[in-house]
């Protein structure tokens, strides 16, 4: 059964006088994959649904009443990217086969998915992101291969790293959402900084293939900033007036999903590092 959480974001000046823990429990998920079982969230941010399914035998993705719907998918689109050991989703009688790092959309309107793992020893991680939608685009996989890379930083700054975008205007099609994983480079530990803000739209950041490392996570507006500490496989909710940005004990990768009212990705408000607080 899926039994998700409901994450409501504070306002800025609310963030303010907010203690560690009140922090961890507005901006931080954790615990996404358990065997057999698919967990979750809600959230205010644009009506993202955020969360993980590991699969040991098939996982179906259930309904819930916040949806208001007759099925999960009536009104969103989804996007999954696999994590883990080899698996497949079976969607309204397709089957697509997701290897470590591929990428899946399906479009409003698919009413029957379910997940599962090629071997249940190894099995798939799904990490997933749902949206609302107001057209069906045709369902989709991609892999990495064929995702242009876009290099950005350099090792002198410790922020040399790859963008792999998925679901975007240039590549498998939505509604809003848009999604791609991000790598760094052996000896750089930063991400996306100097950091952005964008008003236009909402992110989320799944850290993953931190192994034992430790990775800082940034939020905040520019002048007021906060930080969490986290660890493998876990999210941080970024609001459209929040910077995102991380800083690990070493390199990793970390999905990025967003959603709003444009899919520009290079849309954002630049902040300069001097003038952060």
């Amino acid at each position: 059964m899926f039994e998700p959480t409901i994450r409501r974001m504070p306002r800025p000046q609310d963030v303010i006088p907010m203690s560690t823990q009140q922090l961890r429990d507005a901006f931080l998920l954790t615990d996404l994959f358990a065997p057999g079982e698919l967990r979750g969230a809600f959230t205010d941010l644009d009506r993202l649904v955020v969360g993980g399914i590991m699969p040991v035998k098939p996982v179906a993705l259930p309904n819930h009443r916040e949806t208001g719907r007759a099925f999960f998918l009536e009104r969103r689109e989804f996007g999954a990217i696999n994590v883990g050991g080899a698996g497949a989703v079976h969607a309204d009688g397709r089957a697509f086969l997701l290897d470590r790092l591929d990428c899946l959309y399906l479009p409003m309107g698919t009413q029957s998915v379910t997940f599962e793992s090629a071997d249940a020893k190894n099995p798939a991680k799904f990490y997933f992101l749902s949206c609302p939608a107001h057209a069906a685009h045709p369902a989709a996989t991609m892999k990495p291969k064929d995702a242009p890379p876009v290099p950005l930083g350099s090792p002198a700054t410790a922020n040399q790293r790859t963008i792999y975008k998925y679901i975007h205007p240039g590549g498998i099609q939505s509604c809003q959402l848009v999604m791609g994983f991000t790598e760094l480079a052996g000896g750089s530990v930063w991400n996306s900084f100097p950091p952005h803000t964008h008003w236009r739209r909402t992110e989320i950041y799944f850290y993953f293939d931190l192994g034992e490392n430790v990775l800082t996570h940034f939020l905040g507006e520019p002048q007021e900033t906060r930080h969490l500490f986290l660890h493998d496989e876990e999210v941080a909710l970024s609001p459209d007036w929040s910077i995102h940005c991380g800083c690990g004990t070493g390199n990793y990768r970390f999905i990025w999903g967003m959603a709003g009212e444009n899919q520009v990705f290079d849309d954002m408000d630049g902040v300069k590092p001097a003038d952060l607080r």
